[in-house]
């Protein structure tokens, strides 16, 4: 029986294409009217010059902050998105490098190895979604990061993602809701309250500077919750 996180990375290698075809589009709609902007203007104000995007799909978040100047690694573990972001890579922006790593590797001190400089900024945008994992990922981040360096983190708001179901930490199921029927397979995914993401946060060594709830303008409801942490 495959674990959770084996049915993440499997989901996410079975709709590679449907991915791309989704965000360059622009159809997910929540991207288009609120959190691409949110993390953007919250990673341009910490004034990045090397940036690290975890979970980086096909390339989007550093295609964008290329053209800022700013130099950019995405990582991915889904090979097939990695190559996406490398050849999509704008031709006007700042070079930018990617690479394949499970965040199993990047946990062990793999990133350490393979890139020697720190980064001012490291991103992971709508890309946590597991138990254990998630934890060991964060605790290898503060060495990561250069003095006074951020973490943003961009994630389902947990006070949205929980209306209908008790507001504690556990294995939801996962949804293409409001995506083309050209996904398959959603992947489950690891809810954590507010509460619980700062204590994990914390145990990480990253200290919680901002907190921010970015609205859905149609709505009123928070759309995410975006942190910018650092060590202390």
């Amino acid at each position: 029986m495959p674990t959770h996180d084996e049915r993440i990375l499997h989901t996410w290698q079975a709709n590679v294409a449907p991915w791309i075809r989704a965000v360059r589009a622009g159809e997910i709609a929540s991207r288009v009217a609120v959190t691409n902007e949110a993390v953007l203007d919250c990673v341009r104000a910490l004034r990045p010059m090397r940036l690290l995007d975890l979970g980086c799909g096909e390339g989007w978040l550093c295609h964008t902050l290329a053209r800022d100047g700013v130099a950019c690694v995405g990582v991915d573990a889904i090979a097939g998105l990695v190559d996406a972001a490398r050849a999509a890579h704008p031709p006007d922006g700042v070079p930018g490098e990617y690479a394949v790593f499970r965040y199993e590797e990047i946990a062990a001190g793999a990133m350490q190895a393979d890139h020697a400089a720190r980064f001012d900024v490291i991103v992971c945008n709508f890309a946590l979604f597991g138990e254990t994992l998630v934890p060991a990922l964060l605790r290898a981040l503060p060495a990561l990061l250069t003095p006074g360096g951020r973490f943003v983190m961009q994630t389902l708001h947990p006070w949205a993602a929980s209306r209908e179901v008790p507001y504690a930490d556990g294995w939801r199921d996962g949804s293409w809701a409001g995506f083309s029927s050209d996904f398959t397979d959603p992947a489950p995914w690891y809810f954590r309250t507010i509460g619980s993401w700062m204590e994990v946060l914390a145990a990480a060594g990253l200290t919680v500077f901002r907190l921010q709830e970015p609205l859905n303008p149609e709505s009123g409801a928070p759309a995410s919750l975006l942190l910018t942490a650092g060590c202390r």
